[in-house]
């Protein structure tokens, strides 16, 4: 019996729609169990950041990537591979600083938010996606890279485009400062 050479794609996609699904349930159930948007938040940064310290090793392992030298190409590889790969998207990279550790990721189309339409008002500082920010905290951390990753913009509420901020925490000469001793 062969396999059809497309049905591995078929299954990733098949995966990715059913996340989004049981993601928006998720966040439903949350917003119940919790009063306040900034403790669905925090629980969503924190599953996340669980999520993203075990997805790490998948990542490394399908995508073959070898390590990145810079910030730059660390915010490059979030796009262009792990996006891609995970989420069927690629964000554009924009640098935000002159000291080359914050960058913004930004997404024209968000599939996490595919079959939500807008948040309801009483849920005005909920950040609907806050789980993307914690796996990419998570990834970067078991990495070695401490990083920041807050939501900037968010088309949920009104914005243009959805835009995550990354703010890496040390100077890559610190990094490299530490290595020699």
């Amino acid at each position: 019996m062969s396999r059809s050479p497309g049905r591995k794609q078929e299954n990733h996609k098949i995966s990715r729609e059913l996340f989004v699904l049981t993601y928006g349930a998720l966040v439903a159930q949350l917003c119940k169990d919790y009063e306040k948007d900034e403790d669905v938040n925090a629980c969503l940064d924190r599953m996340g950041y669980s999520i993203g310290i075990r997805l790490i090793d998948d990542f490394l392992a399908r995508s073959a990537v070898k390590k990145c030298r810079s910030y730059s190409e660390t915010a490059d590889m979030i796009a262009q591979v792990a996006f891609k790969m995970y989420l069927g998207v690629t964000p554009s990279v924009s640098c935000s600083s002159a000291t080359g550790n914050e960058f913004s990721l930004i997404l024209d189309k968000n599939p996490l938010v595919d079959f939500v339409e807008e948040l309801p008002a009483e849920r005005a500082s909920l950040c609907y996606c806050n789980l993307l920010c914690g796996v990419i905290r998570g990834a970067l951390e078991m990495v070695h890279l401490a990083a920041e990753v807050t939501f900037l913009q968010d088309r949920l509420k009104g914005d243009a485009v959805t835009e995550i901020g990354i703010t890496f925490l040390r100077k890559p000469e610190d990094r490299k400062h530490r290595r020699n001793k």
